[in-house]
């Protein structure tokens, strides 16, 4: 048995700010036997699409930006695979909400970009982000894990194409608003896991920003669909225990990917 963590906290405008807290939560999960940390959406900055004029350049992150070279750091320091997010500029000048997953050795495995684009009040994401174009999966020390990050979580495609490449536990990094149906976000979570028989992990903001709140209720649950943990709203490392020989013993009795019919696969037609 391992544990998995959900770093539920509050941003700052300020980005060395935002890395001390990074710091100290990965601190605190080592503590606490951590293997896995899952930290919320765009965690270096305050949520700046909640308008549409803000100006988030200065927010914008290369793969060489210092930020990306501290987040490495910390983590081969603490030994926790991590899924972090930030606002990521590629090589074209092109921006994305985007997770840089890191092994426990602090190597970078690969940067995942957000697919779907919210477009509405509080979340004026296309103004900020381009589209993703897929759904990755990586083999880390704790396991084979898969991205979807925020808004992706509503297309359950998101999930079973992870599911497909084989993905044990789906880490989503999100921003949910403290108004938001954050018990039926729990069931969705919940339901994401049951039908791919994977571990789930919502890791969510909180505290208030200007004049919006961000809700916490991080999330994360099992392969049968049970609620392993739900946070507060307040700053915590939210943890719950693993076993993946006992998720492909679910996976096994339920046999739902093995019973998917070949065009009903994303990709795939008849």
């Amino acid at each position: 048995m391992a544990r998995l963590a959900a770093l539920q906290h509050a941003m700052s405008p300020d980005i060395e700010s935002n890395l001390e807290t990074a710091r100290r939560m990965l601190e605190a999960a080592a503590k606490a036997g951590v293997k896995l940390a899952v930290f919320p959406e765009v965690q270096l900055s305050p949520f700046f699409p909640a308008r549409r004029g803000n100006d988030a350049g200065r927010y914008a992150m290369t793969v060489d930006h210092p930020a990306m070279n501290a987040l490495s750091e910390m983590v081969k320091a603490n030994g926790i695979v991590t899924v972090a997010n930030i606002y990521f500029q590629d090589h074209d000048s092109t921006r994305f909400d985007a997770s840089p997953v890191f092994d426990a050795d602090g190597s970078l495995l690969g940067i995942s970009k957000m697919v779907h684009i919210a477009q509405f009040e509080n979340f004026w994401e296309k103004n900020y982000y381009a589209s993703g174009s897929g759904f990755d999966v990586y083999d880390t020390a704790a396991g084979r894990l898969g991205i979807v990050i925020c808004y992706d979580r509503h297309f359950p495609e998101s999930y079973r194409a992870c599911a497909l490449q084989g993905a044990e536990i789906i880490a989503t990094p999100t921003c949910n608003l403290a108004g938001e149906p954050l018990d039926l976000f729990a069931w969705e979570m919940r339901t994401l896991a049951f039908q791919n028989s994977v571990y789930s992990i919502l890791a969510n903001r909180c505290g208030v920003e200007g004049e919006t709140s961000y809700g916490g209720h991080s999330v994360i649950a099992g392969p049968d669909g049970t609620l392993l943990a739900q946070a507060g709203n307040a700053e915590t490392v939210l943890t719950a225990e693993y076993d993946l020989t006992r998720r492909a013993e679910i996976a096994e009795a339920y046999g739902w990917l093995g019973e998917l019919k070949p065009w009903l696969k994303p990709g795939l037609r008849e």
